[in-house]
């Protein structure tokens, strides 16, 4: 007797079922094949920081689609399939947990903060197989792997020795993302960029034996000034060529800095002088880098300043820059631009940050 097919899909009633059906069969299980020729792809291993969201969605279903299709060419074809440990995207995840449930990271120690942690991954890390089997994912299963797994471990660490062996590892200077909260690197990705109004400072830097003279830069960070190894023209511009190689005081130190040409700088923007920082800013690292230029770490990390700073240390960094602003205004006379005060989001808010950057607003 035939069966009529339903009016409308039900998914629990097939997928599952179907899911079921391919995995107790190993449909997806890849062996070692001398007959076949081999086809891997490795899955981005998605973080164990929450959940799927579309975006892994599309970029799993494509590779789906992909491993699926050279299975029927008649390849072996492998789906790597894991998750991944996400160190400070996690930790960042579980310590707010924690703060829900009225615990303190530090009050509780290491090994029991682990114990948390593990205890994330182990929900939130089966909530993403659990996902990726719904999309119905034919990855090898047998073979799911976890970027904390002892092996994984150590063929990290075979492969770092044998890059180091060879040569191709060695330790260099790099601008790199720092927490000072977290007091760790951070990557690229686990970064959150964010437009704010901000401030130019305008500082003069006398030039070194002409009395009277000086140039002018324009600067959001004034505190990084301690950190400062040249200022930057551009070649082309006429206002400052007699300058280039000239050497200019650097305000609040006892250092002499040159003028140095730099196609990087802009003619247009600001006064047309660029403060180089190598040690604090990713563009001034690379014109430090084309004139090798001393970098000068001016921080602590956590971002308080350090022994460098003199009469600044020991400050945190917004706490620096009033207090230095303060004396640049008294010693050299400074000024700073800000956008219109409309331009925050209500005039009272933009109050608020005048304030706190040392503004006295009741005159």
């Amino acid at each position: 007797m035939s069966k009529e097919l339903a009016k409308t899909y039900d998914p629990k009633g097939i997928e599952d079922r179907l899911y079921k059906k391919w995995m107790d069969n190993g449909y997806f299980h890849a062996k070692v094949n001398p007959d076949k020729k081999p086809f891997t792809i490795v899955m981005p291993p998605p973080n164990v920081t929450g959940q799927l969201h579309m975006g892994h969605a599309l970029d799993e279903t494509m590779q789906d689609i992909l491993i699926r299709f050279k299975r029927m060419q008649g390849y072996e074809a492998l789906w790597q399939p894991g998750t991944d440990h996400a160190a400070i995207a996690t930790e960042v995840k579980v310590i707010d947990k924690l703060k829900k449930e009225g615990i303190d990271k530090h009050d509780i120690g290491r090994e029991e903060f682990l114990k948390h942690a593990w205890a994330w991954k182990e929900e939130y890390g089966g909530k993403i197989i659990n996902q990726l089997k719904k999309l119905g994912a034919s990855a090898d299963w047998e073979r799911e792997r976890f970027t904390m797994d002892e092996g994984c471990s150590k063929a990290v660490q075979e492969v770092f020795i044998k890059l180091y062996e060879k040569g191709y590892i060695y330790k260099g200077s790099r601008i790199i993302n720092w927490c000072p909260v977290c007091q760790t690197s951070i990557s690229d990705a686990e970064v959150e960029h964010e437009d704010q109004d901000g401030f130019f400072w305008h500082i003069n830097y006398p030039i070194v034996g002409e009395e009277g003279r000086f140039v002018e830069i324009a600067t959001t960070r004034p505190e990084t000034l301690l950190g400062d190894t040249a200022v930057a023209v551009n070649p082309e511009d006429e206002r400052y060529k007699d300058l280039i190689g000239k050497m200019l005081k650097l305000p609040l130190t006892d250092r002499e800095i040159p003028v140095i040409a730099d196609e990087y700088v802009d003619k247009e923007f600001g006064t047309g002088c660029v403060k180089i920082t190598p040690a604090h800013d990713p563009n001034d690292f690379e014109v430090g880098r084309r004139h090798n230029l001393e970098e000068i770490n001016i921080m602590n990390d956590d971002a308080t300043i350090n022994e460098l700073g003199g009469k600044y240390a020991g400050m945190d960094r917004y706490e620096a820059r009033k207090a230095m602003v303060a004396d640049l205004e008294e010693a050299f006379g400074v000024f700073f631009e800000t956008l219109d005060i409309t331009s925050f989001s209500t005039y009272s808010k933009g109050i608020e940050i005048l304030e706190k950057l040392g503004v006295d607003m009741s005159k």
